[in-house]
């Protein structure tokens, strides 16, 4: 299949050739005829399979037919989670309309609403917008949707994970209930699905992801590290590789300031981003690292989804995520458009939880590579989802306790205890019980016992016959606790026994 065959304007197949692209990747070819007939659309896409074209260039492609636009008006809204990625979003747009007389507009939070609200009094063609920053506007009248046609939810699995559920509830409820509604998810999870059912329409279902999660073109491996060795083994990793550009990932805002500072100290052109820097920062940062005036970029999960790197060659996990999907759109930055890439992570004592999380989303073990001078003290398990099935030794002990010895043992033991009262009323029936419960303490049961008992203090009167009476009921009663203090007292062998026992 060829974009000819999808009958797009020749303004946006000029763009497309331009991009690089000769044919249409999965998510593009199965998704943009059924936008182009009016269908709602669910689809599962993994990052970096051409998702935002797929849903740009049908919605550009109709663009000779929206009426012209009027003040504050928006006709198509795309939703994205992070700023980053609207910001990517929007330059997707502006590339592949750049011969279209298109109108796009871009708004998010951590910069002034101001010139937002200027840019919106003209109206937009397409509007890309984080929710709470288009919540903001809206409250001020700045958006108005008399002429809306398209949503757009993309990363509708993120946005949920972020707590933006009621947002979005807030938002559509705001919207004309005749719409074309778009949602792209990483995976079809429970959220989504509840979250489709209520606001999509007989939508055309698309699931172009891997089951795995991750290209099938990264390779993935780890280095095993003890935490306070981390930052000498990254640049030791550095060195040996002779890699000229990598994305490091950290679990923290701290510990993206003090990795930069690290990297910094040892020479290295680093630079970092995470949500408590400024919009500006975060731009200047990223537009450092891609126009190849920074080696490294070392971030945290907020920039996992709206990172747009060519060519990236390497992802360093220096943190595990909490989450193991955030490993996928980690990794997700690397290995595109079927070219090789590289996830390597360092993995201390305290994420053995998250790196079992992530091979069970894998489904396949990461390879462990140890590096000499850092060997851990630590040792990392394989997943017990996918470790390979051992030999039945379990079923051994449960055949050797159905043998009898189960069934007869709890029998006699609720027969014993109701049958020393009726002892007393009727000696005769309680003499088969008797000869079963050989472990319960009784005066027919300490008769046998006790000349086991006598043997050794057998030379005296008949008042030494009494002695092992009451030596019986001490040595019940110390059955229950006595036996485990003097075991822990005493350590000689013999103690030890009634311990295992």
């Amino acid at each position: 299949m060829s974009f000819d065959s999808l009958f797009l304007r020749a303004e946006l197949l000029s763009a497309v050739a331009q991009s690089g692209y000769t044919q249409p990747t999965a998510i593009q070819a199965a998704v943009i005829p059924g936008v182009q007939r009016g269908r709602d659309v669910l689809a599962s896409a993994q990052t970096g399979s051409g998702k935002t074209a797929s849903f740009a260039l049908p919605i550009l492609n109709l663009f000779d037919e929206a009426p012209p636009l009027e003040k504050n008006q928006v006709q198509n809204l795309i939703l994205v989670p992070t700023r980053e990625l609207a910001q990517q979003v929007f330059d997707q747009f502006k590339h592949y309309g750049q011969d279209l007389r298109v109108r796009c507009a871009v708004v998010y939070g951590g910069v002034s609403i101001n010139p937002q609200l200027m840019q919106l009094r003209r109206g937009a063609h397409v509007l890309i917008a984080t929710p709470g920053r288009l919540l903001d506007l809206m409250s001020q009248n700045a958006v108005k949707y008399d002429q809306f046609s398209t949503l757009v939810l993309d990363e509708a699995d993120r946005m949920l994970d972020l707590g933006f559920r009621e947002d979005l509830d807030r938002i559509c409820d705001k919207l004309p209930t005749q719409r074309q509604n778009l949602l792209f998810s990483a995976t079809f999870s429970p959220s989504i699905r509840d979250f489709a059912r209520t606001r999509l329409r007989d939508p055309l279902e698309v699931d172009t992801a891997p089951k795995v999660g991750a290209a099938s073109s990264v390779k993935h491996w780890l280095h095993p590290v003890d935490k306070k060795l981390k930052p000498e083994l990254l640049l030791e990793i550095i060195e040996v590789n002779s890699w000229v550009q990598l994305l490091v990932f950290c679990k923290t805002k701290r510990g993206v300031d003090k990795l930069v500072k690290r990297l910094q100290q040892q020479r290295f052109k680093a630079v970092g981003i995470h949500g408590d820097k400024s919009q500006r920062q975060r731009t200047e940062a990223l537009s450092t690292f891609k126009r190849g005036q920074a080696d490294i970029l070392v971030a945290t999960d907020v920039a996992a989804r709206g990172l747009d790197i060519e060519d990236m060659p390497v992802v360093v996990n220096f943190d595990l995520p909490r989450n193991p999907e955030d490993y996928v759109h980690r990794i997700g930055r690397t290995g595109r458009a079927g070219k090789t890439g590289l996830a390597v992570s360092l993995v201390a004592a305290d994420e053995i939880e998250e790196l079992k999380g992530i091979e069970r989303l894998l489904q396949k073990l990461i390879e462990r590579k140890l590096v000499d001078g850092f060997e851990p003290d630590h040792d990392l398990p394989v997943s017990p989802s996918i470790r390979p099935a051992r030999g039945p030794k379990k079923p051994k002990k449960p055949k050797a306790r159905a043998a009898g010895a189960h069934n007869t043992d709890r029998a006699p033991k609720r027969d014993s205890r109701r049958k020393p009262s009726r002892a007393g009323k009727s000696s005769g029936s309680s003499a088969p019980s008797a000869s079963k419960p050989s472990r319960r303490a009784g005066s027919q049961h300490g008769a046998k016992a006790a000349p086991k008992n006598a043997a050794k203090p057998r030379p005296g009167s008949g008042e030494k016959t009494a002695a092992p009476a009451k030596r019986k009921t001490n040595t019940n009663a110390a059955a229950a606790t006595p036996r485990r203090r003097t075991s822990a007292v005493t350590p000689p062998a013999g103690a030890r026994q009634p311990r295992r026992r």
